[in-house]
């Protein structure tokens, strides 16, 4: 059984910042890629960004230089570093992991529950 736990969602103003993580627990064999992505009241889920296991990243057109992705893999976690936040960034934001667990003969992508980040004055 495998678990993601999103942390770090809020209110914040616009031009604040917020940090999400997300971490993974249970029987993990590898982790490959990890992302954020997010949905808007309305809109469909997009992606925001992405790091590959050996730290490639990518972006949304819409968050570069403002935000950073970064992973952690002995802690089976993935971060979002969102600076200069503004009213448009406000979703839900979902972490994904394309893993294997022990036993499977394949990789599999997870999701988080969701973290609600708001930007409102």
């Amino acid at each position: 059984q495998v678990q993601l736990v999103e942390s770090g969602g809020g209110l914040v103003q616009p031009g604040g910042s917020l940090r999400l993580s997300c971490a993974a627990s249970g029987s993990i064999r590898s982790i490959n890629a990890m992302g954020w992505y997010r949905q808007a009241p309305g809109k469909q889920r997009e992606l925001v960004a992405v790091i590959t296991i050996g730290g490639n990243t990518n972006y949304a057109d819409s968050v570069k230089g403002r935000f950073t992705i970064s992973r952690d893999n002995a802690k089976n976690t993935v971060y979002l570093q969102m600076n200069s936040l503004k009213p448009e960034d406000t979703a839900v934001y979902y972490c994904n992991m394309n893993l294997m667990s022990w036993g499977s003969i394949s990789s599999k992508a997870y999701w988080g529950q969701g973290t609600q980040v708001t930007v409102s004055s």
